[in-house]
C-alpha cells in the first residue's frame, strides 16, 4: 500500500505521516527531504521557493519510486506538497489500486480560530529554520487555493474545521 499525503503548508502532513508510521510500521518519505538533498547537492538548479518547478522536477521521480514500491509489494507513505492534483496520470489501474491519497485542508474558520496553535505546532516533527513567512494571510490563501484545487480535480481531501483530529485507517 502506498499512502500519499499532501496539502498546504502547516496542515500536518508530516505529523500524519509520523502517526501512520508508528501505527502501521510503514516507512515514509518526506518529499521535502528529497528536495533539499537535490538542491544542497547541486543536482538541481532550483531553490526551496520554486514550488511549481519543484513539482515538475520531483513528481516524475517520486511517481517512479511509487511504481517500484508497488511492484516489490512494499508499503510506503509519501508526504509533501509536491504531489500534483492530477497525480493519477502516469499510473495504470493495477498501480492505482494500491495507492491511497489524502489532501489536508484547513477551513478559513479553523485557521482564524486556531492560528496560534498552527504556529505553535509547526515544529512538532521537523525544525523549520525560517517560519517568518507563515502569516495568517498566507495560511488562509494557501488553504483556499488547495481546497479549490481539490474540488476541481475531485481528489480525496480531509477538511479540518472544528478541531484538529485526523484519523486515517489503511
Amino acid at each position: 500500500m502506498i499512502v500519499l499525503i499532501t496539502g498546504a503548508s502547516h496542515t500536518g502532513k508530516t505529523m500524519l505521516a509520523q502517526k501512520l508510521l508508528e501505527k502501521y510500521k510503514y516507512p515514509y518519505l518526506s518529499i521535502d527531504h528529497l528536495k533539499m538533498g537535490l538542491i544542497r547537492s547541486g543536482n538541481a538548479e532550483l531553490t526551496p521557493m520554486d514550488d511549481a518547478k519543484l513539482t515538475e522536477y520531483l513528481w516524475p521521480i517520486v511517481r517512479e519510486m511509487i511504481k517500484t514500491a508497488i511492484e516489490n509489494k512494499q508499503n510506503l507513505i509519501i508526504e509533501g506538497c509536491y504531489i500534483p492534483f492530477d497525480w493519477r496520470i502516469g499510473f495504470d489501474k493495477e498501480y492505482l489500486e494500491n495507492i491511497k491519497y489524502y489532501c489536508l485542508v484547513m477551513s478559513e474558520g479553523y485557521i482564524r480560530n486556531h492560528f496560534t496553535d498552527i504556529k505553535k505546532y509547526a515544529n512538532v516533527i521537523e525544525n523549520r529554520l525560517d517560519d517568518e513567512g507563515c502569516t495568517m494571510d498566507s495560511v488562509l490563501a494557501d488553504n483556499a487555493k488547495i481546497h479549490d484545487l481539490a474540488l476541481r480535480y475531485k481528489v480525496n481531501y480531509i477538511l479540518i474545521e472544528d478541531k484538529y483530529e485526523i484519523n486515517v485507517d489503511l
